[in-house]
């Protein structure tokens, strides 16, 4: 995340053993995803530790254009399809599954496109006032960031389960923040707040867990 490398390696660190106590829970296959996000997002913190510590070295050396690449192809483009995705699998309601659905198609076409910037055009990481801004061409921000926001934010907040709509409510709240406090080192920030909603991903696969143990201890 943003601030320090220290940050980064302990949010790694911290959502990599939930991500771990996250994929103990798990009773049913279609969980298995939303439980390895933490994972996921630890591998991500962890980039980004490598980032702090390879910056100041050598900023346009190999390290850092590689490891540069990588966070941007976990935040722009894996991001907005999982997303959506996990929480389409585990929505029982018909009608809401179809919404997320259609926050899926949006993020699939948005991640193409950003993949396609990606690879085409330049691309890099600076530390700016204590942050990491990632930088990459000039393209339509606005519609960018509000498709980006429907595609990772709206499905968890129409879902009909509870601690999913908790978790999206933390992710929104997060991007609010994010871009009020610290909009140019968005991406860092936003996907730091999405890290720390993984304490409420283990909550739910507890509860579901405690849920569906109870009538075979009844």
């Amino acid at each position: 995340m943003c601030f320090s490398p220290i940050a980064s390696f302990a949010t790694a660190g911290l959502t990599g053993a939930i991500g771990i106590a996250s994929l103990a829970r798990v009773t049913q296959p279609r969980e298995l995803p939303l439980a390895a996000t933490p994972l996921i997002f630890g591998v991500q913190q962890a980039v980004e530790g490598a980032l702090w510590i390879n910056l100041p070295l050598a900023p346009s050396g190999a390290a850092v254009a590689g490891l540069t690449l990588v966070f941007l192809l976990f935040a722009q483009v894996f991001w907005p399809v999982y997303a959506p995705l996990v929480v389409w699998s585990l929505e029982p309601n018909e009608r809401r599954r179809r919404l997320m659905l259609m926050c899926l198609a949006l993020g699939v076409g948005l991640a193409s496109y950003l993949l396609w910037r990606l690879l085409g055009g330049p691309r890099e990481a600076v530390i700016v006032n204590g942050c990491i801004v990632y930088r990459t061409q000039p393209g339509h921000l606005v519609p960018v960031a509000l498709a980006y926001l429907a595609a990772t934010c709206l499905p968890p907040v129409i879902s009909s389960r509870r601690t999913i709509l908790a978790l999206g409510a933390v992710i929104l709240a997060g991007s609010v923040v994010a871009y009020i406090f610290y909009w140019e080192a968005f991406l860092s920030v936003w996907c730091f707040f999405a890290a720390a909603a993984s304490a409420v991903i283990l909550g739910h696969l507890e509860l579901a867990r405690r849920q569906r143990l109870q009538p075979a201890g009844a």
